[in-house]
């Protein structure tokens, strides 16, 4: 299943903007625009196709936990919404809606379910308005609920199966290094990056020889990565162990001294290690999100990375898709914009302070302009908005 389209209503700094979605998915803006609200509305939205939004739901698909009234739309002059409304669009067709409800003034550890409507083509499967007192609990989903009346192959089963997949994933430094524990443990790794090695190791499995070559060409000090179940001498007994280690083998290095756990390997090996997991792997979800994917890598590395993902998200899934955030210009350099799979979409706020979002497309003037600079020097330059009015 694909995610054809995504339509958020009073969510945050989102008053109402839809995405229509590709494969691969950059979001670009400035600061504090909003990039991440959009990532963590589809979180939201894959809790309530799971039937359930409260924190616990959220949290285990990397939405960031928050009062009420830090998730609905809140404007000067602008009356707040009572409900927020998210819909999922789905190809081949299908449909997810809901309106969920949490008041302000009375919240509750779980969110309320106002309306709801699940179709598949032209059949209906839920519709429902606000709920009676005769109904079901309203903080659960009748949704999740008919999963287990619909055929595995039904476009509704696979949309809601999709979104409850869905997570937003934030690597950091010490859960790649395995100094830290990951609070949201998942297959193939943790949503900050946890279980690096036993991924890896579940990778090397599945992937062919010449994937893995694209990924160690990454990372060119490296001539072999392996995973062990002991670090042996390799680490300072002071250092926090995990089940499993990363090996790096130093082409550079004298070979009595050229094997590196991730503890001391570059970070930046980590998060190309970390990417390629998650986009090959059969355990990954079919929808994913990385915030700020351009963490902690060189300029020309994360243009090289980001020109592979493609590629890398076919071999795992057909139909898998990334959704992912940046600030480095030169992420928009590995971008092949004339790939309808691939699509960079500008987010900015208006003169209103309301997010919007804006695919770039390759009109014949931007044409022009990348015939003289890159991507990555339009952007800088402005010609592409979404940048910082300072």
């Amino acid at each position: 299943m694909r995610l054809r389209e995504i339509r958020i209503k009073g969510f945050k700094s989102i008053v109402d903007q839809p995405l229509a979605l590709g494969r691969v998915n950059c979001l670009i803006g400035a600061n504090g625009v909003g990039k991440s609200n959009f990532l963590e509305a589809v979180g939201v939205l894959g809790a309530a196709a799971a039937g359930r939004v409260d924190d616990e739901a959220i949290i285990r698909r990397g939405v960031r936990a928050g009062l009420p009234r830090l998730f609905k739309t809140s404007f000067t002059g602008m009356q707040i919404p009572p409900h927020i409304t998210l819909e999922a669009q789905g190809e081949p067709d299908a449909t997810f809606r809901v309106s969920l409800l949490n008041p302000l003034d009375r919240p509750e550890p779980a969110w309320s379910f106002k309306t709801e409507s699940l179709s598949s083509g032209d059949k209906e499967i839920v519709s429902r308005g606000v709920r009676d007192k005769k109904n079901l609990d309203k903080t659960s989903g009748l949704s999740a609920l008919k999963l287990v009346e619909l055929q595995a192959n039904d476009p509704a089963s696979l949309l809601l199966k999709t979104l409850q997949g869905y997570a937003i994933y934030t690597p950091n430094t010490p859960a790649l290094r395995a100094t830290v524990p990951d609070p949201q443990t998942r297959q193939p790794v943790g949503l900050a990056g946890g279980g690096l090695a036993e991924g890896f190791e579940a990778l090397k499995r599945v992937a062919d020889e010449d994937r893995l070559d694209e990924v160690l060409a990454l990372i060119d000090w490296v001539s072999d990565v392996s995973a062990a179940e002991s670090a042996g001498a390799l680490l300072s007994p002071a250092v926090p162990r995990a089940k499993q280690v990363l090996k790096f083998t130093d082409r550079f290095m004298a070979a009595s001294r050229n094997t590196l756990t991730a503890y001391d390997a570059s970070e930046g090996a980590l998060y190309v290690l970390f990417s390629a997991i998650l986009c090959m792997s059969p355990s990954s979800p079919s929808v994913f999100a990385i915030d700020n994917l351009d963490s902690a890598l060189n300029p020309r590395l994360v243009t090289r990375l980001v020109a592979h993902l493609v590629d890398w998200l076919r071999l795992g899934d057909p139909n898998r898709q990334l959704l992912f955030t940046a600030h480095n210009p030169t992420v928009l350099d590995g971008l092949n914009l004339d790939d309808d799979e691939i699509r960079l979409f500008a987010v900015e706020r208006n003169s209103e302070g309301h997010t919007t979002v804006r695919r770039v497309v390759v009109s014949p003037e931007l044409r022009k302009l990348n015939e003289q600079y890159p991507l990555s020097r339009l952007w800088a330059m402005g010609n592409l908005g979404a940048v910082p009015n300072v």
